[in-house]
């Protein structure tokens, strides 16, 4: 993620120093330096609405003013931000307030008399710091709200999946890791004769004799390997000797680490087909 001149040039810029010369001499630096939206007061008081209605990039702060200095400039900022960055680049000519304001929440600190070299150096930096956070906040904004929509594309294409399923087979079901029944649409509880807790109300299904084991081993064996399968014919022998068949098809399912879920997949009664 990189940032070009024409978007640190045009970053907004809001210079708060109470004595006249001061802000006229960084004015200048700043317009010289090519930068194009570049504005000032010297009122402290003005600084929080300016800053609520321009969001500046950065915020040239002068700490020694009367009625209301920098440091208490910074605190009524920190409940005016939604962000919780403070852009705020102090100007002192007391060594001691470095710590202090630094402490306080600024992001960097000027000495005067200026070194406009290193003004503008520091200026420079902090505008690329501050430009990559909300580039970085706009990306995350971005791409959460791009996995929202995909989301809920996903949702609707199983919802569609599920429903072309159902139509095209006697019955639709989904399994958790652990094999057990956690949806079933159709009549397979007539048909197969399973036992689904939690599908039915208290009615429970005793299973039913007569599978063919070895078909149904095969089938067990696919399953617990998570592997996909189509069309696996099975078949069961009721009492009278009639047989049933059936075919089914599944497939393993995953969450978004890559976690195995369960199962889901269709069924047919190849009997009633004849």
């Amino acid at each position: 993620m990189m940032l070009n001149d024409s978007e640190i040039l045009a970053a907004g810029i809001l210079i708060v120093d109470d004595q006249e010369s001061n802000v006229l001499l960084l004015a200048q630096m700043l317009a010289e330096a090519g930068y194009q939206h570049v504005t000032s007061t010297m009122n402290p008081q003005e600084v929080c609405a300016l800053h609520r209605k321009h969001r500046y990039d950065l915020i040239l702060l002068d700490l020694q003013m009367p009625v209301m200095d920098g440091f208490q400039v910074m605190e009524a900022l920190k409940t005016n931000l939604a962000d919780g960055y403070l852009p705020v680049l102090v100007i002192t000519a007391q060594p001691a307030h470095k710590l202090r304001a630094l402490q306080a929440g600024a992001r960097d600190f000027i000495s005067k008399p200026f070194d406009l070299i290193e003004v503008r150096t520091r200026i420079r930096n902090m505008l690329e710091v501050r430009l990559l956070y909300k580039k970085l906040e706009n990306y995350n904004h971005l791409l959460e709200k791009t996995v929202q929509e995909r989301t809920a594309e996903l949702r609707e294409s199983e919802a569609r999946y599920r429903s072309l399923t159902e139509l095209a087979s006697d019955w639709y079901w989904e399994q958790d890791e652990e094999g057990n029944f956690t949806r079933v649409s159709g009549p397979v509880l007539e048909m197969l004769g399973i036992r689904v807790e939690g599908l039915a109300g208290d009615a429970k299904v005793a299973p039913v004799a007569g599978w063919n084991e070895m078909e149904r081993e095969q089938l067990q064996a696919r399953i617990a390997a998570r592997e996909p399968f189509l069309d696996f014919v099975f078949s069961r022998t009721n009492p009278d000797g009639s047989e049933q068949r059936y075919q089914v098809s599944g497939e393993p399912m995953f969450n978004l680490s890559s976690r195995f879920i369960g199962y889901r997949g269709i069924g047919l009664e190849l009997t009633a087909k004849k």
